[in-house]
Protein backbone atom coordinates (compact mmCIF):
# COMPACT_ATOMS: atom_id res chain seq x y z
CA UNK A 1 0.00 0.00 0.00
CA UNK A 2 1.45 3.59 -0.54
CA UNK A 3 2.87 5.43 2.26
CA UNK A 4 0.01 7.82 3.38
CA UNK A 5 1.39 11.58 2.74
CA UNK A 6 0.17 15.56 3.38
CA UNK A 7 1.65 18.48 2.26
CA UNK A 8 0.82 22.22 1.90
CA UNK A 9 -0.11 24.10 -1.38
CA UNK A 10 2.17 27.64 -1.69
CA UNK A 11 4.03 29.40 -4.14
CA UNK A 12 7.91 31.10 -4.12
CA UNK A 13 6.22 34.43 -4.96
CA UNK A 14 3.87 33.81 -1.58
CA UNK A 15 6.77 33.62 0.49
CA UNK A 16 7.39 36.79 3.02
CA UNK A 17 9.95 39.01 2.08
CA UNK A 18 12.25 42.66 1.84
CA UNK A 19 12.06 43.36 -1.77
CA UNK A 20 8.25 43.10 -3.01
CA UNK A 21 8.17 39.02 -3.38
CA UNK A 22 8.63 36.32 -2.38
CA UNK A 23 12.06 34.51 -2.46
CA UNK A 24 14.17 31.68 -2.42
CA UNK A 25 16.52 33.01 0.49
CA UNK A 26 16.00 33.01 3.97
CA UNK A 27 12.13 32.96 3.94
CA UNK A 28 12.14 29.59 1.87
CA UNK A 29 14.19 28.15 4.05
CA UNK A 30 11.67 29.01 7.48
CA UNK A 31 9.01 27.41 5.64
CA UNK A 32 10.84 24.53 4.74
CA UNK A 33 11.51 24.60 8.45
CA UNK A 34 7.88 24.94 9.05
CA UNK A 35 6.49 22.06 7.21
CA UNK A 36 8.61 20.09 8.86
CA UNK A 37 7.38 21.17 12.43
CA UNK A 38 3.91 20.41 10.68
CA UNK A 39 4.89 16.45 9.60
CA UNK A 40 4.43 17.52 6.15
CA UNK A 41 6.18 15.79 3.49
CA UNK A 42 5.24 17.63 0.66
CA UNK A 43 5.57 21.37 -0.84
CA UNK A 44 3.49 22.11 -3.95
CA UNK A 45 4.09 25.04 -6.27
CA UNK A 46 2.52 26.41 -9.43
CA UNK A 47 5.57 26.71 -12.35
CA UNK A 48 8.47 28.66 -11.78
CA UNK A 49 9.38 30.30 -14.83
CA UNK A 50 9.96 33.63 -15.50
CA UNK A 51 5.82 34.53 -15.26
CA UNK A 52 4.23 36.65 -18.56
CA UNK A 53 1.00 38.02 -19.05
CA UNK A 54 -0.78 39.73 -16.02
CA UNK A 55 2.39 37.95 -14.15
CA UNK A 56 1.06 34.48 -14.51
CA UNK A 57 2.85 31.38 -13.76
CA UNK A 58 1.18 29.51 -16.04
CA UNK A 59 1.83 31.77 -19.05
CA UNK A 60 5.49 32.09 -18.65
CA UNK A 61 8.27 33.31 -20.60
CA UNK A 62 9.96 29.81 -20.79
CA UNK A 63 8.89 26.15 -19.86
CA UNK A 64 13.07 26.25 -18.84
CA UNK A 65 14.23 28.94 -17.26
CA UNK A 66 13.45 30.08 -13.89
CA UNK A 67 11.87 33.29 -12.58
CA UNK A 68 14.83 36.00 -11.79
CA UNK A 69 12.37 37.89 -9.62
CA UNK A 70 12.99 34.66 -7.12
CA UNK A 71 16.72 34.90 -7.22
CA UNK A 72 16.95 36.08 -3.43
CA UNK A 73 19.81 39.53 -3.03
CA UNK A 74 21.11 38.34 0.35
CA UNK A 75 22.76 35.31 -0.52
CA UNK A 76 24.88 37.33 -3.31
CA UNK A 77 26.71 38.99 -0.63
CA UNK A 78 27.92 35.58 0.24
CA UNK A 79 29.75 34.50 -2.48
CA UNK A 80 31.44 37.95 -3.06
CA UNK A 81 28.76 39.18 -5.36
CA UNK A 82 27.40 42.18 -4.05
CA UNK A 83 28.71 43.79 -1.25
CA UNK A 84 26.37 44.81 2.13
CA UNK A 85 25.62 47.92 1.06
CA UNK A 86 24.48 47.15 -2.23
CA UNK A 87 21.62 44.85 -1.47
CA UNK A 88 18.78 46.90 -1.71
CA UNK A 89 16.49 48.07 1.31
CA UNK A 90 13.27 47.36 2.09
CA UNK A 91 10.71 47.78 -0.28
CA UNK A 92 7.86 49.55 0.98
CA UNK A 93 4.11 48.62 0.60
CA UNK A 94 1.32 46.14 1.39
CA UNK A 95 3.50 43.02 2.68
CA UNK A 96 0.26 40.82 1.75
CA UNK A 97 0.46 41.27 -1.99
CA UNK A 98 3.13 40.77 -4.34
CA UNK A 99 4.58 44.27 -6.13
CA UNK A 100 6.12 43.10 -9.31
CA UNK A 101 7.29 45.88 -11.11
CA UNK A 102 9.07 47.28 -7.99
CA UNK A 103 10.09 43.86 -7.30
CA UNK A 104 11.62 43.76 -10.45
CA UNK A 105 12.60 47.77 -10.54
CA UNK A 106 14.41 46.75 -7.52
CA UNK A 107 16.31 43.90 -7.89
CA UNK A 108 17.40 44.18 -11.41
CA UNK A 109 20.25 47.01 -10.50
CA UNK A 110 21.32 44.49 -7.89
CA UNK A 111 21.80 41.70 -10.17
CA UNK A 112 23.98 43.12 -12.95
CA UNK A 113 25.63 44.69 -10.33
CA UNK A 114 26.17 41.18 -9.94
CA UNK A 115 26.95 39.88 -12.67
CA UNK A 116 29.57 42.36 -13.62
CA UNK A 117 31.73 40.94 -10.48
CA UNK A 118 31.22 37.91 -11.66
CA UNK A 119 32.84 38.97 -14.74
CA UNK A 120 35.69 40.76 -13.64
CA UNK A 121 35.99 37.94 -10.59
CA UNK A 122 38.34 35.53 -10.44
CA UNK A 123 36.56 33.01 -8.22
CA UNK A 124 37.40 30.04 -10.12
CA UNK A 125 35.06 27.73 -8.07
CA UNK A 126 32.47 29.85 -8.92
CA UNK A 127 33.08 29.73 -12.62
CA UNK A 128 33.65 26.61 -12.64
CA UNK A 129 30.11 25.57 -11.28
CA UNK A 130 28.86 28.42 -13.71
CA UNK A 131 30.64 26.99 -17.05
CA UNK A 132 29.23 23.23 -15.83
CA UNK A 133 25.95 24.99 -15.43
CA UNK A 134 25.50 26.53 -18.82
CA UNK A 135 26.60 23.10 -20.38
CA UNK A 136 24.20 21.05 -18.71
CA UNK A 137 21.62 23.57 -19.65
CA UNK A 138 22.21 24.34 -23.19
CA UNK A 139 19.64 22.50 -24.84
CA UNK A 140 17.09 25.33 -23.48
CA UNK A 141 19.51 28.29 -21.99
CA UNK A 142 20.82 29.23 -25.10
CA UNK A 143 17.47 29.70 -27.16
CA UNK A 144 15.86 30.96 -24.09
CA UNK A 145 19.23 33.58 -23.16
CA UNK A 146 18.56 34.97 -27.00
CA UNK A 147 15.00 34.99 -26.74
CA UNK A 148 15.22 37.26 -23.57
CA UNK A 149 17.87 39.70 -25.07
CA UNK A 150 15.89 40.20 -28.12
CA UNK A 151 12.83 40.89 -26.45
CA UNK A 152 14.36 43.34 -24.12
CA UNK A 153 16.41 44.95 -27.37
CA UNK A 154 13.13 45.04 -28.83
CA UNK A 155 11.51 46.75 -26.20
CA UNK A 156 9.27 44.25 -24.93
CA UNK A 157 7.75 43.55 -27.95
CA UNK A 158 6.74 39.52 -28.25
CA UNK A 159 9.07 37.81 -30.82
CA UNK A 160 6.33 37.36 -33.37
CA UNK A 161 6.22 41.45 -33.67
CA UNK A 162 10.04 41.52 -34.37
CA UNK A 163 11.57 41.77 -37.72
CA UNK A 164 10.10 38.84 -40.26
CA UNK A 165 13.70 37.74 -40.36
CA UNK A 166 14.28 37.01 -36.90
CA UNK A 167 10.48 35.75 -36.36
CA UNK A 168 11.75 32.96 -38.61
CA UNK A 169 15.14 32.88 -36.94
CA UNK A 170 16.91 32.96 -40.17
CA UNK A 171 20.55 32.24 -39.04
CA UNK A 172 22.18 35.32 -41.56
CA UNK A 173 19.86 37.24 -39.63
CA UNK A 174 20.48 35.98 -35.54
CA UNK A 175 24.20 36.40 -36.15
CA UNK A 176 24.87 40.23 -35.58
CA UNK A 177 22.55 40.33 -33.29
CA UNK A 178 23.93 37.66 -30.96
CA UNK A 179 26.96 39.26 -31.30
CA UNK A 180 25.51 43.07 -30.76
CA UNK A 181 23.41 41.21 -27.86
CA UNK A 182 26.15 39.00 -26.05
CA UNK A 183 26.62 41.26 -23.05
CA UNK A 184 22.95 41.38 -22.54
CA UNK A 185 22.76 37.38 -23.32
CA UNK A 186 25.38 36.25 -21.10
CA UNK A 187 23.44 38.33 -18.21
CA UNK A 188 20.71 36.36 -18.93
CA UNK A 189 22.61 33.35 -18.78
CA UNK A 190 23.82 34.35 -15.63
CA UNK A 191 20.59 35.20 -14.35
CA UNK A 192 19.28 31.21 -14.58
CA UNK A 193 22.79 30.04 -13.28
CA UNK A 194 21.85 32.18 -10.01
CA UNK A 195 18.32 30.68 -9.48
CA UNK A 196 19.38 27.36 -10.14
CA UNK A 197 22.05 27.75 -7.85
CA UNK A 198 19.34 28.62 -4.90
CA UNK A 199 16.56 26.16 -6.26
CA UNK A 200 19.23 23.69 -5.57
CA UNK A 201 19.70 24.46 -2.37
CA UNK A 202 16.35 24.97 -1.49
CA UNK A 203 15.18 21.53 -2.78
CA UNK A 204 18.40 20.10 -1.00
CA UNK A 205 17.29 21.42 2.16
CA UNK A 206 13.37 20.02 1.53
CA UNK A 207 14.96 16.52 1.22
CA UNK A 208 17.28 16.04 4.20
CA UNK A 209 13.86 17.63 5.91
CA UNK A 210 12.00 14.63 4.21
CA UNK A 211 9.98 17.00 2.13
CA UNK A 212 9.37 15.70 -1.64
CA UNK A 213 8.81 19.39 -3.45
CA UNK A 214 5.58 18.20 -6.19
CA UNK A 215 6.29 20.96 -9.32
CA UNK A 216 3.79 21.94 -12.24
CA UNK A 217 3.72 21.13 -15.93
CA UNK A 218 1.38 23.24 -17.60
CA UNK A 219 0.32 21.38 -20.93
CA UNK A 220 0.38 24.31 -22.72
CA UNK A 221 2.81 27.46 -23.15
CA UNK A 222 3.12 31.05 -23.83
CA UNK A 223 2.53 32.23 -27.73
CA UNK A 224 5.60 34.71 -26.08
CA UNK A 225 7.80 32.10 -25.27
CA UNK A 226 11.50 31.11 -25.98
CA UNK A 227 9.91 27.39 -26.27
CA UNK A 228 6.96 28.69 -29.84
CA UNK A 229 10.01 31.02 -31.00
CA UNK A 230 12.54 28.07 -30.85
CA UNK A 231 10.29 25.54 -31.81
CA UNK A 232 7.92 26.19 -33.96
CA UNK A 233 7.38 23.73 -36.41
CA UNK A 234 5.91 21.83 -33.38
CA UNK A 235 2.70 24.28 -32.63
CA UNK A 236 -0.11 25.49 -34.89
CA UNK A 237 1.16 29.02 -36.25
CA UNK A 238 1.27 30.51 -39.67
CA UNK A 239 3.98 31.57 -41.54
CA UNK A 240 3.92 35.06 -39.41
CA UNK A 241 4.03 33.18 -35.85
CA UNK A 242 0.03 33.78 -35.34
CA UNK A 243 -2.08 30.97 -34.15
CA UNK A 244 -4.10 29.57 -36.70
CA UNK A 245 -5.41 27.43 -33.57
CA UNK A 246 -5.96 28.53 -30.34
CA UNK A 247 -6.15 26.24 -26.96
CA UNK A 248 -9.32 26.88 -23.90
CA UNK A 249 -11.59 24.56 -22.70
CA UNK A 250 -15.55 24.72 -23.38
CA UNK A 251 -17.76 26.36 -20.89
CA UNK A 252 -17.34 24.90 -17.34
CA UNK A 253 -17.73 25.53 -13.46
CA UNK A 254 -15.33 28.53 -13.93
CA UNK A 255 -17.02 30.23 -17.30
CA UNK A 256 -20.11 29.88 -19.30
CA UNK A 257 -18.42 30.75 -22.23
CA UNK A 258 -15.40 28.54 -21.49
CA UNK A 259 -12.05 29.74 -20.73
CA UNK A 260 -9.65 30.93 -24.62
CA UNK A 261 -6.34 30.71 -23.29
CA UNK A 262 -5.11 32.13 -26.16
CA UNK A 263 -1.87 29.62 -26.11
CA UNK A 264 -1.16 28.06 -29.35
CA UNK A 265 -2.00 24.50 -29.89
CA UNK A 266 0.23 21.71 -30.64
CA UNK A 267 1.38 19.77 -33.82
CA UNK A 268 1.03 16.39 -32.55
CA UNK A 269 1.99 14.35 -35.58
CA UNK A 270 5.24 17.02 -35.90
CA UNK A 271 6.02 15.85 -32.27
CA UNK A 272 5.49 11.79 -32.30
CA UNK A 273 7.65 12.25 -35.42
CA UNK A 274 10.28 13.33 -32.81
CA UNK A 275 9.24 10.51 -30.73
CA UNK A 276 8.11 13.54 -28.91
CA UNK A 277 11.88 15.09 -27.71
CA UNK A 278 10.41 18.51 -26.92
CA UNK A 279 8.15 16.99 -24.28
CA UNK A 280 10.78 14.74 -22.87
CA UNK A 281 13.19 17.68 -22.34
CA UNK A 282 10.23 19.21 -20.65
CA UNK A 283 10.02 16.42 -18.61
CA UNK A 284 13.53 15.59 -17.88
CA UNK A 285 14.01 19.27 -16.66
CA UNK A 286 11.09 18.79 -14.68
CA UNK A 287 12.97 15.74 -12.99
CA UNK A 288 16.15 18.07 -12.09
CA UNK A 289 13.81 20.61 -10.56
CA UNK A 290 11.15 18.59 -8.59
CA UNK A 291 10.46 15.30 -7.40
CA UNK A 292 6.82 14.35 -8.34
CA UNK A 293 5.28 16.83 -11.01
CA UNK A 294 1.56 18.02 -11.30
CA UNK A 295 0.48 17.58 -14.68
CA UNK A 296 -1.82 20.77 -15.60
CA UNK A 297 -4.55 19.96 -17.91
CA UNK A 298 -4.40 16.16 -18.47
CA UNK A 299 -6.96 15.79 -19.99
CA UNK A 300 -5.56 17.95 -22.54
CA UNK A 301 -3.54 14.62 -23.78
CA UNK A 302 -6.94 12.74 -24.79
CA UNK A 303 -8.28 14.94 -26.78
CA UNK A 304 -7.87 19.42 -26.68
CA UNK A 305 -10.57 21.80 -27.00
CA UNK A 306 -8.90 24.08 -30.09
CA UNK A 307 -10.26 27.56 -31.31
CA UNK A 308 -10.19 28.76 -34.58
CA UNK A 309 -7.82 32.20 -34.63
CA UNK A 310 -10.66 35.38 -34.49
CA UNK A 311 -13.06 33.82 -32.31
CA UNK A 312 -13.66 36.14 -28.96
CA UNK A 313 -14.55 33.27 -26.89
CA UNK A 314 -13.91 29.73 -26.05
CA UNK A 315 -17.19 28.39 -27.62
CA UNK A 316 -16.80 27.70 -30.88
CA UNK A 317 -14.00 25.31 -30.38
CA UNK A 318 -13.94 21.59 -31.40
CA UNK A 319 -12.15 18.76 -29.29
CA UNK A 320 -9.07 17.62 -31.43
CA UNK A 321 -7.14 14.21 -30.54
CA UNK A 322 -4.09 14.16 -28.20
CA UNK A 323 -1.21 11.48 -28.39
CA UNK A 324 -2.54 9.75 -25.22
CA UNK A 325 -0.20 7.23 -23.47
CA UNK A 326 2.13 6.71 -26.82
CA UNK A 327 3.72 10.19 -25.15
CA UNK A 328 3.70 9.38 -21.64
CA UNK A 329 5.70 5.69 -22.68
CA UNK A 330 7.89 7.59 -24.69
CA UNK A 331 8.87 9.46 -21.24
CA UNK A 332 9.15 6.74 -19.25
CA UNK A 333 11.17 4.24 -22.05
CA UNK A 334 13.55 7.66 -22.01
CA UNK A 335 13.75 9.07 -18.13
CA UNK A 336 12.43 5.97 -16.38
CA UNK A 337 9.40 6.27 -14.40
CA UNK A 338 8.55 9.92 -13.22
CA UNK A 339 6.66 10.42 -10.27
CA UNK A 340 2.68 12.69 -11.47
CA UNK A 341 -0.19 13.70 -10.21
CA UNK A 342 -2.74 14.69 -12.78
CA UNK A 343 -5.21 17.41 -13.35
CA UNK A 344 -8.04 15.56 -14.39
CA UNK A 345 -10.51 18.28 -13.13
CA UNK A 346 -13.57 19.97 -15.47
CA UNK A 347 -15.27 18.24 -17.95
CA UNK A 348 -13.92 14.58 -18.14
CA UNK A 349 -14.80 11.76 -20.17
CA UNK A 350 -14.63 8.08 -19.70
CA UNK A 351 -10.87 7.64 -22.45
CA UNK A 352 -9.62 10.37 -19.72
CA UNK A 353 -10.08 8.51 -16.76
CA UNK A 354 -9.36 5.12 -18.21
CA UNK A 355 -5.95 6.48 -19.47
CA UNK A 356 -4.92 7.67 -16.05
CA UNK A 357 -6.04 4.53 -14.43
CA UNK A 358 -4.11 2.88 -17.49
CA UNK A 359 -0.72 4.59 -16.78
CA UNK A 360 -1.76 4.32 -13.14
CA UNK A 361 -1.18 7.92 -11.96
CA UNK A 362 -2.95 9.25 -8.94
CA UNK A 363 -5.52 11.89 -10.33
CA UNK A 364 -7.08 14.83 -8.37
CA UNK A 365 -10.33 15.50 -6.07
CA UNK A 366 -11.29 19.28 -4.90
CA UNK A 367 -13.52 19.14 -1.76
CA UNK A 368 -14.72 22.49 -2.44
CA UNK A 369 -16.69 20.48 -5.15
CA UNK A 370 -18.21 18.01 -3.36
CA UNK A 371 -21.26 20.09 -1.90
CA UNK A 372 -24.55 20.35 -3.41
CA UNK A 373 -24.91 17.04 -5.27
CA UNK A 374 -25.77 13.65 -4.53
CA UNK A 375 -24.42 11.37 -2.78
CA UNK A 376 -22.51 10.20 -5.75
CA UNK A 377 -20.71 13.12 -6.29
CA UNK A 378 -16.66 12.12 -7.51
CA UNK A 379 -15.86 15.08 -5.06
CA UNK A 380 -17.40 13.36 -1.73
CA UNK A 381 -14.47 11.41 0.33
CA UNK A 382 -16.33 8.29 0.56
CA UNK A 383 -16.21 7.97 -2.89
CA UNK A 384 -12.14 8.11 -3.69
CA UNK A 385 -9.78 5.27 -4.34
CA UNK A 386 -6.60 5.15 -2.98
CA UNK A 387 -4.80 6.12 -5.63
CA UNK A 388 -5.71 9.97 -5.30
CA UNK A 389 -4.39 13.52 -4.33
CA UNK A 390 -7.59 15.43 -1.82
CA UNK A 391 -7.38 19.11 -2.18
CA UNK A 392 -9.21 21.74 -0.17
CA UNK A 393 -8.94 23.75 -3.17
CA UNK A 394 -6.30 24.90 -5.69
CA UNK A 395 -4.87 27.79 -6.86
CA UNK A 396 -8.27 28.65 -9.21
CA UNK A 397 -10.61 28.03 -6.28
CA UNK A 398 -11.41 30.68 -3.87
CA UNK A 399 -10.20 29.90 -0.06
CA UNK A 400 -12.37 27.64 1.37
CA UNK A 401 -13.37 30.59 4.34
CA UNK A 402 -13.72 32.76 0.90
CA UNK A 403 -15.60 30.15 -1.02
CA UNK A 404 -18.14 28.64 2.26
CA UNK A 405 -19.30 32.18 2.87
CA UNK A 406 -19.95 33.23 -1.05
CA UNK A 407 -21.32 29.46 -1.79
CA UNK A 408 -25.14 29.06 -2.28
CA UNK A 409 -27.43 28.14 0.83
CA UNK A 410 -27.88 24.74 -0.02
CA UNK A 411 -24.38 23.78 -0.96
CA UNK A 412 -23.42 24.92 2.52
CA UNK A 413 -26.17 23.00 4.03
CA UNK A 414 -24.59 19.76 2.44
CA UNK A 415 -21.39 20.25 3.62
CA UNK A 416 -22.21 21.15 7.38
CA UNK A 417 -24.49 18.22 7.17
CA UNK A 418 -21.57 15.99 5.99
CA UNK A 419 -18.62 17.60 8.26
CA UNK A 420 -20.91 17.43 11.17
CA UNK A 421 -20.23 20.80 12.18
CA UNK A 422 -21.19 24.36 12.62
CA UNK A 423 -19.12 25.61 10.45
CA UNK A 424 -17.61 28.14 13.00
CA UNK A 425 -14.06 26.72 12.14
CA UNK A 426 -14.47 25.66 8.51
CA UNK A 427 -11.31 25.67 6.91
CA UNK A 428 -9.83 23.47 9.53
CA UNK A 429 -12.63 21.13 9.35
CA UNK A 430 -12.22 20.70 5.24
CA UNK A 431 -7.87 20.68 6.63
CA UNK A 432 -9.38 17.57 8.64
CA UNK A 433 -11.74 16.40 6.23
CA UNK A 434 -8.94 15.76 3.49
CA UNK A 435 -6.40 14.43 5.63
CA UNK A 436 -8.69 11.42 7.15
CA UNK A 437 -10.01 10.74 3.76
CA UNK A 438 -8.52 6.91 2.34
CA UNK A 439 -6.79 9.56 -0.58
CA UNK A 440 -3.17 8.81 -0.28
CA UNK A 441 -2.00 12.67 -0.85
CA UNK A 442 -3.50 15.18 0.92
CA UNK A 443 -2.36 18.69 -0.45
CA UNK A 444 -3.79 22.16 1.47
CA UNK A 445 -3.47 25.43 0.45
CA UNK A 446 -1.44 27.46 3.12
CA UNK A 447 -4.40 30.21 2.89
CA UNK A 448 -6.63 27.41 4.37
CA UNK A 449 -4.03 26.76 7.48
CA UNK A 450 -4.20 30.54 8.08
CA UNK A 451 -7.99 30.64 7.78
CA UNK A 452 -7.99 33.62 5.25
CA UNK A 453 -10.94 34.57 3.10
CA UNK A 454 -10.99 35.58 -0.57
CA UNK A 455 -8.73 38.60 0.08
CA UNK A 456 -6.31 35.58 -0.37
CA UNK A 457 -7.48 33.90 -3.35
CA UNK A 458 -4.98 33.25 -5.69
CA UNK A 459 -6.23 33.31 -9.22
CA UNK A 460 -9.90 33.99 -10.81
CA UNK A 461 -9.87 31.90 -13.65
CA UNK A 462 -10.70 33.71 -16.76
CA UNK A 463 -9.51 37.00 -15.25
CA UNK A 464 -6.57 39.32 -16.58
CA UNK A 465 -5.97 41.87 -13.60
CA UNK A 466 -5.49 41.51 -9.61
CA UNK A 467 -3.86 37.22 -10.05
CA UNK A 468 -0.93 35.71 -8.44
CA UNK A 469 -0.66 38.95 -5.86
CA UNK A 470 -1.41 37.14 -2.57
CA UNK A 471 1.77 37.07 0.22
CA UNK A 472 2.36 35.45 3.63
CA UNK A 473 3.18 38.38 6.04
CA UNK A 474 5.97 37.61 7.91
CA UNK A 475 4.54 36.31 11.44
CA UNK A 476 1.65 33.86 9.63
CA UNK A 477 3.65 30.94 10.34
CA UNK A 478 2.96 30.45 14.20
CA UNK A 479 4.26 27.96 15.83
CA UNK A 480 0.38 27.04 17.01
CA UNK A 481 -0.99 26.60 13.62
CA UNK A 482 1.99 24.18 12.59
CA UNK A 483 1.45 21.66 15.96
CA UNK A 484 -2.30 21.93 15.46
CA UNK A 485 -1.53 20.76 11.29
CA UNK A 486 0.91 18.21 12.79
CA UNK A 487 -1.57 16.53 15.52
CA UNK A 488 -4.27 16.13 12.43
CA UNK A 489 -1.50 15.06 9.88
CA UNK A 490 -0.51 12.08 12.70
CA UNK A 491 -3.96 11.49 14.00
CA UNK A 492 -4.46 10.10 10.08
CA UNK A 493 -1.06 8.08 9.71
CA UNK A 494 0.18 11.00 7.22
CA UNK A 495 3.06 12.45 9.62
CA UNK A 496 6.59 12.26 7.76
CA UNK A 497 8.32 12.42 10.92
CA UNK A 498 6.36 9.28 11.81
CA UNK A 499 7.40 7.68 8.63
Amino acid sequence: MARRRAGILLHPTSLPGDHGIGDLGEAAFRFLAWLSEAGQSLWQLLPLGPPGGGNSPYDARSSFAGSPLLIALAPLVELGLLAPEEVPPLLAGDPSRVDYAGAAAMKQPALRRACERFVTGSDPALRADYEAFCARAAAWLDDYALYAALRSAHDGLPWYRWEPELVRREPEALRPWRARLDREVHFEMFLQYLFDRQWGAVKRRANELHIEVVGDIPIYVAHDSADVWAHQEIFTLDEHGQPTRRAGVPPDYFSASGQLWGNPCYRWDVLAATEYRWWVERFRRARELFDVVRVDHFRGFVAGWQVPAGEDTALNGVWVPGPGEELFRRVEHDLGRVPLIVEDLGLITEDVHALRAQLGYPGMRVLQFAFGGGSDNPYLPHNYERNTVVYTGTHDNDTTLGWFRSCAPHEREHALRYLGTDGSDVAWDLIRLALMSIADTAIVPLQDVLELGSEARMNVPGTAAGNWEWRSVPDGLSGERARRLAVLTETYGRDARGG
